[in-house]
């Protein structure tokens, strides 16, 4: 075994070393999948002065990212720096020098995904981010793939692990939001400024990259509609819980008609679906395709070692694929989906009202549901002498309806405060 294929890393934090000591730990067996051995020759990182407790070849660190792309003792770039600047603009010019690239960077492949998968078409080489989304779980090559020849109509996943573990907690604790999540911080599952997590956008955009490979479609992270955790209530969680649900933060792509709807927010989700059984910081993506039925992947999304997989996994896959002056199988935006506005979507909700505890309240209540044409399923009060809550469960309802009638309700006599407003996934996802 001859051939040589030499790998330049950028970046080399929590996921870098990771890709480092899989890189060196596994090389044998690398090599003898591939067909070659897989040499780190440059690394690019922001401080050269920092120990990273890595045996490194002789003057492969550098602080200049862009001359790792451009050097010619590099055959193969992995991109883990994250962020869309300067990583796309590094990505693209790899690209367009004929190397592939391994990357991990959710926020770039939902924004840029589709451009730069034309860029890497159009040099005939590989551009691979099963790491991308839900760290070690493979997802993206069973959508690409393995899946290929089915029709896929839904994938709903639980895509965050830093709300999951959040909502875990207070669901099995009974721990306030807050406490759940100081507890995420200092288990390192949420960072310090945990906004991208807790307001969705994280799984915002996996949810993106999922359903543009699942639906042939383009779709960005911008374009999927995204609530957060923050506003979770004990009350919420502990009503799922008498109803028979548990509170998930959900990524929803699913195809209705000629269209798909791409959706990350909160959820009652019945207790018998496999997903409510998914606890903690884990993953997992469930998909319904015609053929296959259903499907489930679950397992660690993130961290050094389980993402670092994922990048190796691409990486070796690349590899072959260069040495056979070959490429992997090619996206295709061939359907090109229309994304159904949110308020045209239908399901069931969960309505918390905060009331005045007097006669006629519920009556007037009631009214408003009837006059926007949401009917009540469930209704039940709470609450002492002076304030009540009434606790409402709709049929299934437009959203568009059921936002207007919350309006209505919020001025409504009697009625102080619309506490909480929550999907209900009752019906398995129909949409």
């Amino acid at each position: 075994m001859n051939r040589v294929l030499r790998i330049g890393l950028l970046g080399c934090g929590t996921v870098g070393s990771g890709v480092v000591a899989l890189l060196q730990q596994g090389a044998d067996d690398i090599a003898a999948r591939t067909g070659a051995q897989l040499v780190l020759t440059r690394v690019a990182v922001r401080d050269l002065t920092r120990d990273r407790g890595l045996m490194l070849p002789d003057g492969a660190l550098t602080d200049d990212a862009a001359s790792v792309v451009e050097a010619d003792d590099v055959d193969l770039v992995i991109e883990v720096m994250g962020g869309r600047e300067p990583a796309g603009t590094l990505i693209r010019r790899a690209l367009e020098l004929g190397k592939p690239v391994v990357t991990a960077n959710k926020e770039l492949i939902a924004s840029e995904g589709p451009e730069l998968s034309a860029i890497a078409q159009a040099a005939g080489v590989d551009l691979s981010y099963e790491a991308a989304v839900a760290g070690a779980i493979p997802i993206i090559k069973p959508l690409k793939e393995s899946l290929a020849g089915d029709h896929i109509r839904r994938v709903v996943g639980i895509l965050n692990g830093t709300t999951n573990y959040v909502l875990t907690r207070m669901t099995e604790d009974g721990t306030s939001y807050e406490d759940a999540l100081a507890d995420a911080k200092a288990l390192g599952y949420a960072e310090a400024d945990p906004t991208a997590d807790v307001a969705g956008h994280d799984a915002a955009n996996k949810c993106a990259i999922i359903a543009s490979l699942a639906f042939d479609s383009a779709v960005h992270g911008e374009q999927v509609y995204r609530e957060g955790i923050e506003h979770i209530t004990e009350v919420d969680i502990r009503v799922a819980d008498r109803l028979g649900y548990v509170v998930k933060l959900l990524a929803i792509a699913s195809e209705i008609d000629d269209q798909m709807a791409v959706r990350v927010h909160p959820a009652f989700l019945p207790k018998e679906h496999p997903l409510a059984a998914v606890r903690d910081a884990f993953n997992a993506i469930f998909v319904e395709a015609d053929a296959a039925g259903e499907l489930m992947f679950y397992g660690h999304g993130a961290g050094s070692l389980p993402t670092a997989s994922a990048v190796v996994g691409d990486l070796i896959d690349s590899a072959r694929n260069l040495m056979q002056t070959a490429r992997g199988p090619v996206e295709s935006k061939h359907r090109d989906k229309q994304i159904r506005p949110i308020e045209e979507l239908s399901t069931q909700y969960f309505v918390l009202l905060d009331v005045d505890d007097q006669p006629g309240v519920l009556a007037e209540v009631a009214r408003t549901f009837g006059s926007f044409e949401v009917s009540i399923a469930q209704v039940w009060q709470e609450g002492d002498e002076e304030q009540a809550q009434l606790v409402l469960v709709t049929h299934r309802a437009r959203e568009g309806d059921l936002r207007a009638c919350a309006d209505a309700l919020a001025d409504s006599p009697g009625v102080r405060r619309v506490a909480s407003v929550m999907r209900v996934e009752s019906e398995v996802f129909d949409s």
